[in-house]
C-alpha cells in the first residue's frame, strides 16, 4: 500500500515525463496538460491504495488509455464538425441558419419515418406489451430475459432457478402464444 507521501512523490517525479509523452502524442500543450491531469487523478482515485512498486506501470497504462480517449473524442468532434459544416451554412446566412430545416434524415431510420408510421409502430408495440402482460408469469419471465434482456439460456435458467430445458419450453410457449394473439389482432411481424 502506497502512502499519501509515496503517491505524491511518485506523481511529482513522473509529471514532466508524462507531459512530454502526452505532448509528443497529441501535439497540443493544453490538451497534454489535461491528459496528464486526468491520468494523475484516475491513478490517485482508483489505484492510490496499490503498492508503490506498481504505480509506474499502472500510471503508464492509465496515461496511454487517456491519450487514446482523447483521440477518440477528437474523432467524434471532427465528425460532427464536418457534418454540420457541410450543410450549406454561409457566413452571411449564419443568423438565419436552422439545422432542422437543412437536415435530411437517412432513409430507413426513425427520423425519416412518417407520423402515420410512428403511430402505427407505437400501436403495435402497445399491443405486444399488452399480450406479454397476459402471459403466465414464468413464460413472461423467460421471454423477457431471453429476448428483451438478451440473456442466454444458461443465464436465464440460473436467474429463474430452473433447468435450461424449462427455459426453452417457457420461451417456446410464450412465443407461440404471442404470435397467435397478435395474429388474431391482425398484426404480423
Amino acid at each position: 500500500m502506497a502512502t499519501d507521501k509515496e503517491l505524491s512523490s511518485f506523481l511529482e517525479g513522473v509529471e514532466r515525463k508524462a507531459f512530454k509523452q502526452a505532448v509528443y502524442a497529441v501535439r497540443k500543450d493544453e490538451a497534454a496538460l489535461d491528459i496528464v491531469q486526468d491520468a494523475m487523478i484516475k491513478l490517485a482515485e482508483k489505484y492510490g491504495d496499490k503498492p508503490a512498486a506498481e504505480l509506474p506501470m499502472l500510471f503508464q497504462r492509465i496515461l496511454q488509455n487517456t491519450i487514446h480517449d482523447y483521440f477518440r473524442r477528437e474523432k467524434v468532434r471532427g465528425t460532427w464538425v464536418s457534418l454540420f459544416s457541410g450543410m450549406g451554412n454561409d457566413l452571411e446566412d449564419a443568423d438565419n441558419f436552422d439545422l432542422l430545416e437543412t437536415y435530411e434524415a437517412e432513409e430507413g431510420t426513425q427520423a425519416a419515418e412518417s407520423s402515420a408510421d410512428k403511430v402505427e409502430r407505437d400501436q403495435v408495440l402497445a399491443a405486444i406489451e399488452e399480450e406479454i402482460q397476459k402471459l403466465p408469469a414464468r413464460q413472461r419471465e423467460a421471454f423477457l430475459m431471453r429476448y428483451w434482456q438478451d440473456m442466454d439460456v444458461a443465464e436465464t435458467a440460473a436467474a429463474m432457478g430452473c433447468s435450461e430445458g424449462s427455459v426453452k419450453t417457457h420461451c417456446s410457449r410464450a412465443t407461440h402464444a404471442l404470435a397467435q394473439a397478435l395474429r388474431a389482432k391482425g398484426i404480423t411481424l
